[in-house]
């Protein structure tokens, strides 16, 4: 694990670049953490969407969405996860949304 500030705060991430305790996260680190990982930017009304939806499942759920649960149910298709996400939506979707990443993801 390493520690790393964000938007002002001291975070820990794993190994992967997730985060540790997913609760230290905050809207502003989003916009860091999306320039960091190739995200385009400036984050969209449906960029929030997703990082909303997956911090919701991740803790309603202990996990976050897999990609084909994000295009059925956060309202943004699967061709558009992979525009606003390219490098593969869940991954890199719960890397900048602050959650650990989900299971199944390679």
């Amino acid at each position: 694990m390493t520690s790393r500030v964000l938007a002002g705060t001291e975070v820990e991430l794993n190994e992967e670049g997730f985060f540790v305790d997913a609760t230290q996260w905050t809207d502003e680190m989003a916009t860091e953490l999306a320039d960091e990982w190739g995200v385009p930017t400036p984050l969209t009304e449906q960029h929030w969407q997703v990082l909303h939806f997956m911090r919701q499942e991740y803790f309603e759920k202990g996990t976050g969405p897999t990609v084909r649960k994000l295009g059925k149910s956060s309202g943004v298709s699967v061709k558009e996860l992979y525009q606003l996400f390219p490098k593969g939506p869940a991954k890199l979707a719960a890397r900048v949304a602050g959650i650990p990443k989900p299971r199944g993801c390679i």
